[in-house]
């Protein structure tokens, strides 16, 4: 059966949320697990793996996660805004690399990009969990326990941002030992990947398969 341009789309759109949800997902595992097999060391954060051994993996990964978005095309112009937004974000934070110790002006001035890139990337993304993924719930559909996911993610993205942002302040060092920056920025990288994922009908689908016209939405 040849499919209907409708279904053709449909099935793009979905495409596109699971490869951006699978960046998510797969890039802070393998960035860490990667590193320490190849050296035995974990790094403080995961924008620090751009120093690393997996420096390719990571700007090929982020790159691809922000052309995606760049490509996404949402149910409204909010959303098209936001996925251009938060594309952007993710392009810049690849290529505008975290501020090294001893930094030269100019790797000072990336160092900033870096962060405000950052910062634009996962504002965004949280917005996309809070704000535009939660549907009206449907009888008989999981859209209810899609809706809390939606948003437990957006507010873990939100929390990690804030606790990043004081570390610190409110990390003792024998904490900071323990890189919590690098385990909070997965976090928040894992979370905004399993909500794209979802929204990509990959997880927590409804039993009977959704109309064309509702396969944008979920």
């Amino acid at each position: 059966m040849v499919p209907t341009p409708e279904q053709t789309m449909v099935h793009s759109y979905l495409f596109l949320r699971r490869v951006i949800g699978g960046v998510g997902v797969a890039l802070p595992v393998v960035l860490i697990v990667g590193q320490f097999l190849l050296t035995g060391e974990l790094l403080t954060s995961i924008s620090g793996y751009y120093y690393g051994d997996l420096r390719d993996l990571f700007v090929g990964g982020m790159c691809a996660a922000g052309v995606f978005l760049l490509c996404y095309y949402g149910k409204n112009r909010t959303e098209n805004i936001a996925g251009y937004v938060a594309g952007a974000g993710a392009i810049g934070l690849a290529l505008c690399p975290t501020r090294p110790v001893n930094p030269t002006e100019v790797q000072q001035a990336l160092g900033i990009a870096h962060v405000v890139s950052a910062a634009v990337f996962f504002l965004t993304l949280a917005y996309f969990c809070i704000g535009l993924f939660p549907e009206p719930v449907e009888p008989g559909s999981r859209q209810d326990v899609r809706n809390r996911v939606y948003r437990a993610c957006g507010w873990t993205i939100l929390g990690c941002l804030v606790l990043i942002v004081l570390s610190g302040r409110i990390f003792e060092e024998e904490i900071r030992a323990l890189r919590p920056i690098l385990w909070l920025e997965s976090a928040a990288t894992f979370a905004f990947g399993v909500a794209w994922m979802i929204k990509g009908h990959t997880l927590l689908r409804d039993k009977k398969p959704a109309v064309a016209a509702e396969a944008l939405t979920g």
